[in-house]
């Protein structure tokens, strides 16, 4: 079941919310991957912090692969990494992603990564992919091999009005490539219960039959904390409100 975490906007916690579902459902036993295809790298700065490399296995060595004419294909699990934590594994970014755009684009290699989820699919339990904030390539692959989609949504203005955009570019990926592709829902992020504008913002959503899933995710500077020290929240402080909020997010997904 892999899980797309996209959104065109910028800073509205993909990455935070990626990473940190992917560590609870390997803090629950569940063989966990993590792909980060954003060329910024910021699901795998999180995950592997000064462990990470220049030169270790990533996903644009996958991609790049896909170029060659030679028929001997390496498999999927050769560009993964382990990261620090148990059950939880990494195919790491890297800044070769932009490089790698167009050729991939006109050699049509957009079905590429929904083969290798297929593969994928009899070693992880849970596969949860980072997107750019940008309906790119790359995104769109992710979207045509994933059968779930999750869309941050930070109580913004400037975001409501792309969320209208963002569910129809779905819809069309589900029309035109993918019929399995859903959206799981919307995931509201920094939410402040005492502001008025993110209440009414989202019961406004919600009154419109969007699938806005609950719990609201708080705001919280402990998320800093964890982005600093490399260690999603279920390490961090499990104990947290916002720990707590994702796992029963987490857990409401897997229901």
């Amino acid at each position: 079941m892999p899980i797309v975490v996209f959104n065109q906007k910028g800073g509205v916690g993909k990455s935070t919310i990626t990473c940190n579902l992917a560590a609870i459902s390997a803090s629950q036993g569940l063989r966990t991957l993590v792909i980060d295809l954003d060329p910024q790298g910021n699901s795998t700065s999180y995950l592997l912090g000064a462990f990470a490399t220049e030169d270790q296995p990533n996903v644009a060595g996958f991609f790049e692969q896909t170029l060659s004419y030679s028929f001997r294909t390496v498999p999927p699990t050769e560009f993964i990494v382990e990261t620090p934590y148990e059950n939880l594994d990494l195919m790491a970014s890297s800044p070769a992603l932009n490089e790698l755009v167009v050729k991939l684009e006109s050699r049509q290699k957009i079905y590429k990564l929904r083969e290798a989820l297929q593969q994928l699919a009899d070693t992880y339990d849970r596969i949860y992919i980072d997107t750019a904030p940008a309906l790119n390539f790359y995104t769109r692959a992710a979207l045509i091999g994933g059968t779930g989609c999750l869309i941050p949504f930070d109580c913004d203005s400037f975001s409501r009005q792309a969320l209208y955009g963002l569910l129809e570019s779905v819809n069309e990926i589900r029309a035109d490539h993918n019929p399995d592709l859903k959206v799981d829902g919307i995931v509201v992020n920094q939410f402040q219960p005492r502001a008025n504008l993110p209440q009414r913002m989202v019961a406004e959503l919600i009154e419109e039959g969007l699938p806005v899933l609950q719990p609201y995710l708080p705001a919280s500077v402990k998320i800093r904390e964890s982005h600093e020290q490399s260690k999603p929240m279920i390490y961090l402080d499990p104990n947290h409100k916002i720990t707590l909020a994702l796992v029963a997010l987490h857990d409401a997904l897997r229901a």
